[in-house]
């Protein structure tokens, strides 16, 4: 009888996890709804030739002598994890890390790319009624030029929220309107720009564009939906189109942003967009698989996670919960089968992309917890009641073994161990006036780049 006791604990403690996890903590909150579909009565938006609009402005920064890069959404590797760190600080004290520098800019929630001391953001003038592309010294955050083009953009929770991509040769940025533009990295110089709406009868999702671009092979890959293409793929150094994949469905664009994946020997691009998930190749753009079961209503917002094994982690709010999916292959077709699904009150990210570390899964849920998966689904640990982070819409990401966990609403910047064996706090400070702390962050050479709705700074967590 005895060698059943310790197994009986196990799962009566996983249960209670669960339970824990799907109680309170979540009443009470209100789901941010998109405004009601339809035109409003407005006019159609003027199609914007970027070409013949845009206007490029050098400014006195100079590019920094500084190591590290941090080249597009979720960093070098499309995982949320900042590799070849130096040591990096284990507590910081009452204050939190320094402040190397801050910037104004535009209302917003778009994040930082950086490579070779620059830092790349898409942001909104306001007062000039532009979109701009905009590259920064890391050392001081001085500007050292912007790209700018006349679009009408209104508050709408924030207007800019994607992040650029960036290389040696080429930096891409993806306005709220779906401006899609290319530039000399260095020198800011135009290459080439597609207004999607105007173009191709792309539909600009509720609360803006949030898709972040990709450049892979010096071909930037850009979801379009809603008209006759999905997906296409331009190259960079001409603006050609490589191919287009055919949107027979009619699916539209989301916020999630495309991410690469190998299996079988094969490079494809997943996207979620708004009827399924879809899995494209990179060779022609055709469509090699798709997956129907999974949507998420409003916005679909969180990115495919991509594991070992042809595994694929998917996670959003607005009641999506989580699921985890696989590819298999028979006679050179692809299909998925789904290995586990969990509720929204388990594990369901509504808008920043959990992170794989180490064999776990790692997110702020709903209800604002940091919460660690085991890979078959098990519930591993919370942060409990008593550690949120808001209402679990702020960034996060993993350097060095540690997660660094920004609390939305209060700013607040906390340091915590990245381990399956419980949650272990180690610091936690506020950095930047909340509330909507939502921007994605970057981190490059022992500096975490983040920003607050109007304020973009640049905090040094190397250890002294």
């Amino acid at each position: 009888m005895d060698r059943w006791i310790p197994g009986a604990l196990a799962i009566v403690g996983a249960v209670l996890l669960v339970l824990w996890l799907s109680g309170d903590e979540v009443k009470g909150l209100q789901e941010r709804r998109p405004p009601a579909q339809g035109s409003g009565g407005r006019p159609k938006e003027p199609r914007i030739l970027i070409k013949e609009v845009g206007r490029l402005r050098k400014s006195d920064g100079r590019p920094a002598d500084l190591p590290g890069a941090w080249p597009r959404f979720r960093g070098k590797s499309f995982d949320g994890v900042a590799a070849d760190q130096p040591e990096l600080a284990r507590s910081w004290g009452k204050n939190g890390p320094e402040v190397l520098w801050s910037v104004p800019v535009g209302e917003g929630h778009a994040g930082a790319a950086v490579l070779a001391g620059r830092v790349y953001l898409m942001d909104y003038d306001e007062a000039a009624r532009r979109d701009a592309l905009r590259c920064l010294s890391l050392e001081d955050g001085k500007e050292i030029w912007r790209f700018s083009y006349p679009v009408e953009v209104d508050r709408l929770y924030g207007m800019s929220r994607t992040v650029p991509a960036v290389t040696q040769k080429y930096v891409v940025g993806f306005g709220p309107k779906c401006h899609v533009i290319c530039l000399d990295a260095k020198t800011g110089a135009f290459k080439w720009g597609y207004d999607l709406v105007g173009e191709f009868n792309a539909k600009v999702p509720s609360w803006y564009a949030g898709q972040c671009p990709l450049i892979d092979d010096d071909h930037a890959i850009i979801a379009v939906g809603r008209g006759e293409v999905l997906m296409m793929a331009v190259d960079c150094e001409t603006g050609r189109i490589a191919w287009k994949t055919p949107n027979p469905r009619k699916w539209e664009m989301t916020h999630s942003s495309i991410m690469p994946m190998q299996f079988n020997g094969r490079r494809m691009y997943l996207y979620c967009a708004s009827g399924g998930i879809v899995g494209v190749s990179a060779e022609d753009g055709r469509v090699l698989w798709e997956d129907r079961s999974w949507q998420v209503s409003f916005a679909n917002v969180p990115s495919p996670v991509i594991l070992d094994g042809g595994r694929i982690f998917l996670s959003g709010g607005y009641g999506a919960g989580s699921r985890m999916l696989r590819l298999k292959e028979k006679d050179g077709n692809i299909s998925t089968e789904t290995l586990f699904t969990l509720t929204q009150r388990v594990f369901g990210t509504e808008q920043h992309t959990a992170i794989f570390y180490n064999g776990y899964i790692y997110g702020v849920t709903l209800g604002g917890q940091l919460a660690c998966l085991d890979l078959s689904g098990r519930p591993v640990w919370a942060s409990g009641r008593t550690k949120r982070f808001g209402s679990g819409r702020g960034p996060y990401l993993v350097a060095n073994g540690l997660l660094y966990v920004m609390d939305d609403k209060k700013g607040a910047l906390a340091l915590i161990e990245a381990t399956p064996l419980g949650y272990r706090e180690l610091a936690r400070a506020k950095i930047l006036p909340g509330p909507d702390v939502y921007g994605p962050m970057a981190m490059a050479g022992g500096r975490l780049i983040c920003r607050n709705l109007n304020t973009l700074a640049c905090l040094d967590v190397r250890r002294k």
